[in-house]
């Protein structure tokens, strides 16, 4: 007796695959959001170790870590105070798990000794080169943007960006050779703004045309300083001769320092300048800048309080929250949602 095999007919394939669609349609997003929530979680754990190790600084010291460190090189007395630019993330090296990485930075010279922006220290060159993971954010490209510096996701604040985004005597807890004790923030550490995130940078460096420039990683740079609106509308460069986020060692707005004069994620691009104009060697060169919190998180950006507490804020928060929580001392009664 003759069996007839019967085939799969396209009807039935047809439902097999619409049935993989399906599932397909309903997993990935789920995979997706399974995948960001362990990307928000590794980053909020490293600023949760950055602001433990910031505590530790003030426990040790009596004060946070300098936000950009500016003083005279015995040495060279001539050279501008800027060209020792240490960063907070940098002076805070004694103090985080990963202390032997960072084991050996020499933090008694200048991080630039010459005047090229290769000019390091030799025995500080391949510390200040290398790659930290604690400092970037898995959600972001986490690689190095420079081929002389390692990358940071994360930058401390320095207040509301008043005063045209200076870094001399900053509304918040960061600044040029600021020294803010905990008991200087007179609105409460848990209202107040210690540490968050930005985007690494990308497009052309150095440019003059807006060609390939973004806000999430691109910044326009301007001629004046204290900065204004007007200036920052009509960029002279853009990407000013190195990326967002380049240096976890160099203190400045383009890496290590932010403040909220714009909104998280802000559609505004990043505006930053120095202070060229002056023959003051202890201001000379100094990095004033409108950078914004931003990250890749859906919706919003990590922050860590003053007391060490992590908060995620949406895009959308209310501009005069936002601004408050970055004061030390505003006297202003909002808080954080």
């Amino acid at each position: 007796m003759n069996i007839r095999r019967r085939g799969v007919t396209l009807v039935e394939l047809l439902v097999v695959v619409a049935i993989i669609g399906t599932l397909v349609a309903v997993l990935l997003p789920a995979v997706q959001s399974a995948r960001e929530a362990a990307r928000r979680t590794s980053c909020t754990n490293n600023l949760r170790q950055i602001a433990l190790a910031s505590a530790s600084h003030e426990a040790a010291r009596g004060r946070l870590p300098i936000g950009a460190e500016s003083r005279e090189w015995a040495a060279r007395p001539d050279f501008p105070h800027q060209f020792f630019r240490w960063s907070l993330l940098a002076h805070l090296s004694p103090y985080y798990e990963e202390e032997q990485l960072l084991k050996g930075l020499d933090l008694t010279v200048p991080l630039y000794i010459g005047l090229t922006p290769d000019s390091i220290a030799p025995q500080n060159k391949p510390i200040v080169k290398l790659t930290v993971p604690l400092f970037l954010c898995p959600a972001d490209r986490m690689t190095a943007v420079s081929s002389l510096f390692g990358p940071t996701n994360y930058a401390g604040c320095t207040g509301s960006g008043a005063g045209g985004g200076t870094p001399f005597d900053t509304t918040g807890l960061f600044g040029i050779n600021s020294r803010t004790r905990l008991k200087d923030v007179a609105d409460g550490l848990s209202k107040t703004v210690a540490f968050s995130e930005s985007l690494l940078g990308d497009g052309p460096t150095a440019g003059r045309t807006a060609a390939g420039i973004t806000a999430a990683t691109g910044y326009g740079f301007v001629f004046v300083a204290p900065l204004t609106d007007a200036a920052c509308s009509r960029p002279f460069y853009y990407n000013f001769t190195d990326l967002r986020g380049f240096s976890w060692a160099n203190g400045e707005y383009r890496t290590t320092l932010y403040n909220h004069a714009r909104q998280p994620n802000d559609p505004t691009l990043d505006c930053l300048s120095a202070l060229m104009s002056t023959t003051d060697l202890a201001k000379m060169y100094a990095g004033y800048g409108w950078r914004a919190a931003r990250s890749r998180h859906p919706g919003g950006v990590n922050v860590a309080m003053a007391d060490g507490s992590l908060r995620f804020v949406a895009d959308d928060v209310d501009p005069a929250v936002w601004r408050a929580a970055a004061t030390r001392a505003g006297g202003e009664s909002l808080t954080l949602p």
